[in-house]
């Protein structure tokens, strides 16, 4: 199982930012993904989650800013970030979760300057 991460970087705040997520090793059509983030001196938090037909869920924190989507026929899972405020600033990690198993990508930094 592998999942990379990509498309973080720095934007000022009220801009956007596209993550993206490439995964193989696994039936990625079947299987839930997550975006989850982590700030300096924070524990690592649930962003957002699509199951493989779709349907999402969002932490309060980013609900009306924050889009997850996945391209089954790419294995890729997508996190579009609009309205971005420094509160923003973390690792974002993707994450896969079967039965009995689970991986983590190695993250992209996601920084957003006032």
């Amino acid at each position: 199982v592998q999942l990379v991460e990509s498309g973080g970087g720095l934007v000022q705040a009220g801009g956007s930012l596209r993550l993206s997520c490439a995964a193989s090793g696994f039936i990625f059509r079947i299987i839930p993904m997550e975006w989850y983030r982590q700030a300096p001196g924070k524990q690592r938090e649930l962003v957002a989650a699509i199951t493989g037909a779709g349907s999402t869920n969002y932490a309060d924190s980013v609900k009306g800013r924050f889009t997850i989507s996945r391209d089954n026929t790419k294995n890729t899972v997508y996190l579009q970030m609009n309205s971005l405020g420094p509160e923003d600033t973390a690792v974002y990690y993707c994450r896969a979760s079967g039965s009995g198993w689970s991986a983590w990508g190695q993250g992209t930094q996601v920084t957003v300057s006032s």
